[in-house]
């Protein structure tokens, strides 16, 4: 196949009026599509279900952005076993083949781009610039995944001996469940579910029972770009009906997930029990948060820092697994920084990204849900005890949006609650560092290690962090979020995951089942 070299898709530009006119149409189009039922996609065939799961949207909690089917374990057998009966001729079909179906999807969601904007502005609650830069992701996990396929399709070389061939190469799997998480429902769902596809794997999708909507989206364009009936199917649920179901099943090849420790490790749990014909060990691939630290040293550009702090921190009002929620900095420069931190803080815009008053501007949107609002605001409470609050205030009535406005506590101790644990909210704890040795004694101290980051224009102290700094994404000087697929693959150690790379080159064989055969002439 003659494509041309992989690059990254541009965001948009929102200080041009046109970009900002485009998303004004799409937000105008998509809401009069609001309120709209979904059914299961099951073999090509929409399946409806008894009960139904309601989504809404977060900055106004009585808009239903839509309505999906409901599965129960009898959907998630129909589902899995329509999977595992489509694997033979999905496997067998041509890498050449399953890339191209990729490369038209990505062209789809080119195409649709403003579309899914406004859905993730709707049902994630997400501000323009955020929604942006995460179906541009979505579009690069298509385009770098069936780039990968093409490069793994014979295999990779390896040595033989005189008078025999050995070769190396990969074949599927077989069925998978995906996982996905409601904080990159576009990005995330399409990366793990089209990694899987492209790989020869046939798909059970789930994704969150928060951002439904965005999956089924995601759904009819993997349909519209080829993904044959019984390949991809879709199957919305909550994981406390289907969830145990679609893992524990001996049908099951692979899971996929994304979402927090404690589920992750549920399903590690379940999926390393052998059940009743199951002729195979599972394998996961889980991506499970973290908390992360960005340090700050005293030889620092502080103004600089001071910027990366806050958008790591606030952007997506802190949804992101790789959202910094500690901030460690050195003693000489704590007042200073904390000081810039905080005002640039205060200058961020809350607001609804799709209301009257909302557009390109707006920083910083609501927290995904009631619940998530519920469990913000009590590690909000808890700082109280923990730490001096010098930014924030206690958040408003949920039924007016699930509102959290940005929050510091200077002054945190590093065992302290909301020091060690994910919050995934836009709160922030402020720990001195006598030196660079506790500074990173202190990002370390934690069972997390998926992001971090250093700003330091001290070399010594930039190639220790680069070894010694646990974490699977390491930034220096500069912001550490935003990981570009194909740039800078994504993943975790420690209880953050199992270090997947997605967007690199070593997360297509996670999905495929590495095979030698070697003939002697």
């Amino acid at each position: 196949m003659g494509l041309i070299p992989y690059e990254n898709e541009k965001y948009q530009d929102w200080s041009d009026a046109r970009a900002q006119e485009k998303m004004r149409g799409a937000l105008s189009t998509v809401g009069e599509a609001l309120g709209r039922s979904y059914p299961l996609i099951i073999g090509g065939k929409r399946v409806e279900t008894d009960a139904e799961i309601a989504s809404l949207d977060p900055s106004e909690p009585s808009r239903v952005v839509g309505r999906v089917g409901r599965a129960t374990e009898r959907e998630a057998d129909m589902a899995l076993e329509t999977a595992t009966q489509a694997f033979g001729s999905w496997s067998r079909t041509a890498p050449e083949a399953r890339a191209r179906i990729m490369l038209r999807a990505a062209g789809i969601m080119r195409r649709r781009k403003f579309e899914l904007l406004a859905w993730e502005v709707y049902e994630g609650g997400k501000p323009w610039s955020e929604a942006d830069a995460q179906v541009a992701e979505a579009i690069d996990f298509l385009e770098y995944y069936a780039r990968e396929m093409l490069r793994l399709k014979d295999g990779v070389p390896i040595y033989s001996i005189p008078g025999e061939e050995s070769r190396y190469f990969y074949q599927p799997m077989g069925a998978g469940v995906i996982i996905a998480p409601w904080n990159f429902p576009t990005a995330i769902l399409t990366g793990m579910a089209s990694a899987a596809l492209v790989a020869g794997n046939t798909v059970v999708m789930k994704p969150s029972e928060f951002t439904p909507i965005t999956g089924a989206i995601v759904a009819e364009i993997f349909e519209e770009a080829g993904v044959p009936d019984g390949v991809m199917n879709y199957l919305p649920g909550y994981g406390s009906e289907v969830g145990d179901y679609l893992v524990s099943d001996a049908r099951t090849r692979f899971i996929s997930f994304t979402g927090s420790m404690r589920t992750g490790l549920r399903i590690n749990e379940l999926a390393a029990r052998q059940v009743k014909n199951q002729r195979w060990i599972k394998r996961v691939i889980a991506e499970m948060g973290g908390k992360d630290a960005m340090i700050i040293d005293d030889s620092a550009d502080l103004d600089s820092a001071a910027a990366d702090i806050v958008k790591s921190a606030y952007g997506y009002s802190g949804q992101k697994c790789s959202a910094a929620s500690r901030a460690i900095l050195h003693a000489d420069v704590y007042d200073e920084v904390l000081n810039m931190v905080v005002e640039r803080a205060r200058a961020l815009k809350i607001g609804a990204p799709a209301g009257a008053e909302g557009g390109a501007d707006v920083n910083v949107g609501p927290v995904i849900s009631e619940p998530q609002f519920e469990k913000v605001s009590g590690y909000i409470d808890v700082g109280k005890e923990e730490g001096e609050r010098v930014l924030g205030e206690d958040p408003g009535d949920p039924k007016n949006g699930y509102f959290v406005p940005p929050t510091i506590y200077a002054g945190v101790e590093p065992g302290a609650k909301i020091a060690q644990e994910e919050i995934f909210g836009p709160v922030l704890s402020v720990i001195r560092a006598c030196d660079f040795d506790d500074a990173l004694k202190i990002a370390n101290d934690n069972p997390y290690g998926l992001t971090g980051g250093v700003y330091s224009k001290n070399r010594e102290h930039l190639e220790r962090a680069r070894h010694e700094f646990k974490a699977g994404n390491v930034y220096f000087n500069r912001g550490i979020t935003g990981a570009l697929v194909g740039v800078q693959p994504f993943g975790g150690l420690g209880l953050s995951g199992t270090d997947s790379k997605a967007g690199g080159p070593d997360y297509l064989p996670l999905h495929m089942l590495a095979r030698t055969v070697v003939e002697r002439f």
